[in-house]
């Protein structure tokens, strides 16, 4: 099969750029994915992400390695393995991170991804009805929503007292400031998830120069000499090739990119032939600078009845819920299950958040790999520092593309994300202890009142903390000798081919990172087509 573009991934951002990169009926573009189609309804009805976080098909089933910030636990990785990705299987939240976030990148010398360069991408993919015309979208493809505020009495008490501990009400936490207490805003609309399946694929799945393969597994790129000419691939088995007559462009996300080029000899020679790979081109930073957020889950026991989603989720309540949901689109089933989130300041001297406290009203309890919504009336507080510096790797451990590969944190492996951690524990039971909370609150079930110094603290978060599957970085945008891409998304020292995902971004944003990816999408798409155009006028 031949086509001008091959992209390998109909992820976040792979589904942006067979969007956009076949509004020019004379571009023939060919997407490989290798989970199938979004049908399961536990896609789209928004509550289901719980229940896919371990999926046996709609994810890929990663495990990370043991790690001393885990005290030697490996812990479960869910990455999306469907059309839409990740962005079909998480949370729903909707959050671009902090205007220093990209300055920063700009500052490492990528040029063109400042603030103010994203900015308007960020207001062209979004339809957004809240918030200043300056900041926010409002006629783009994706579709962002407000959680309502008066979903549950316990909201209203959480943003009084985070008010009480000078954080105040932030209406617009994707605004000019993040700081504060605020509502998510959430990729929901009409009760459904709104994936980047939904929002930029399905609308152009009729395209003619549009084809898209499913249960296509990337096996390698195939590479003549220091160009990459198209993948190899298989379905059900049975070897494929797509040549790509212009450019492929990897949108795997920052498990599977690294390991697509690694792969294909591209990455650390050295490891490369330990895995029995032949090292085509020498980028020692593929797989390097593994980032995400490590997240203790705090725990605290509610004493009035009706104040969490835990009073919703079980027998003739919940079947009431499902009758809501099946009628008007709404109620608990409708609902991310983080509807309140805190950006706020560790210490003094800071000029942003460097730290978030993202809100579930409810318990939940591991049953083997999956979580359920607990009997018992409480509230979850995932605790997260917002610019983690612990970084790790991911690598393959052999030629074999169906095996997984090697996923190292490294967690809490700097004084920063140690000494950041202990604070945000320690600001979210100041915010329990703080009226009108603290009248219905019980007992601190996690990480207990007998854990009280730094260490004991730290020790419980090892042994318990989880992730909030934010990985990025591990083919790092820049021009330093561990990057892997330059600005415009090419690999180092390889043409026609570009990486465009999550693992391009050289640190972390300040929140989730399904928004991040998508604008790196659309940027993508605006420097291919730029340079169509530009190829065009020369002709």
């Amino acid at each position: 099969m031949k086509a001008d573009y091959v992209i390998v991934g109909a992820g976040s951002a792979g589904c942006v750029l067979a969007n956009r990169l076949t509004e020019d009926p004379a571009t023939r573009v060919l997407l490989i994915e290798a989970g199938g189609r979004d049908w399961n309804p536990l896609i789209h009805i928004p509550a289901g992400f719980f229940k896919m976080l371990n999926h046996k098909t709609l994810t890929w089933g990663f495990t990370s390695e043991p790690d001393p910030g885990t005290h030697g636990r490996a812990i479960n990785y869910t990455r999306g393995r469907v059309i839409g990705g990740s962005s079909s299987i998480n949370g729903l939240i909707y959050i671009r991170g902090q205007p220093e976030d990209y300055d920063h990148w700009a500052q490492l010398g990528n040029r063109g991804w400042s603030y103010q360069d994203v900015l308007p991408i960020f207001r062209r993919m979004e339809r957004y009805e809240g918030g200043s015309d300056k900041f926010r979208g409002r006629n783009g493809l994706l579709r962002v929503t407000d959680t309502p505020r008066n979903k549950l009495p316990l909201l209203e008490k959480i943003i009084e007292a985070a008010g009480r501990i000078g954080l105040p009400f932030n209406p617009d936490l994707n605004g000019e400031t993040q700081e504060g207490v605020g509502m998510s805003q959430v990729t929901i609309a009409g009760g459904k998830r709104q994936s980047t399946a939904v929002c930029y694929l399905d609308p152009v799945r009729g395209r003619p120069n549009l084809v898209i393969e499913q249960g296509a597994m990337a096996e390698a790129l195939i590479l003549e000499g220091k160009r990459c000419v198209g993948v190899r691939y298989a379905v059900n088995g049975v070897s494929r090739q797509a040549r790509a007559t212009r450019e492929v462009i990897v949108c795997g996300g920052s498990i599977n990119s690294p390991k697509l080029l690694e792969l294909s000899g591209i990455g650390q020679g050295e490891l490369l032939r330990a895995r029995g790979i032949v090292p085509v081109h020498e980028l020692p930073g593929v797989g390097e600078n593994l980032r995400d957020h490590y997240s203790p889950r705090i725990k605290f026991a509610i004493k009035e009845r009706n104040l969490t989603f835990n009073d919703n989720a079980r027998g003739w309540r919940l079947a009431r819920e499902a009758l809501k949901y099946a009628l008007f689109g709404t109620g608990f089933l409708a609902s991310t299950a983080v509807p309140v989130r805190i950006y706020f300041r560790t210490r003094e001297g800071l000029e942003t958040p460097d730290a978030t406290i993202s809100i579930l009203p409810f318990l939940y309890e591991m049953v083997g790999r999956q979580r359920r919504v607990a009997k018992r009336q409480g509230i979850t507080m995932n605790a997260n520092v917002l610019r983690s510096e612990s970084t790790g790797s991911i690598h393959i451990k052999s030629a074999d593309p169906a095996e997984p590969p090697a996923i190292r944190f490294n967690f809490l492996s700097t004084e920063h994300d140690r000494a950041g951690i202990v604070a945000v524990i320690r600001k979210g039971r100041e915010l329990m202890a703080t009226s009108p909370l603290k009248e219905v609150t019980g007992e601190e079930i996690a990480p207990g009142v007998k854990l009280q110094s730094d260490d004991e603290l730290l020790d419980w978060v090892r042994n318990n903390a989880e992730t909030t599957y934010h990985p990025v970085g591990t083919c790092k945008m820049g021009s330093d000798p561990m990057a892997v891409v330059n600005s415009e998304l090419r690999v180092h020292g390889i043409e026609g081919l570009r990486v465009a995902d999550a693992s391009i971004m050289p640190t972390l944003t300040s929140g989730n990172t399904n928004a991040p990816a998508i604008m790196i999408g659309e940027k993508c798409a605006e420097m291919v087509l730029a340079q169509a155009a530009a190829r065009k006028a020369a002709a």
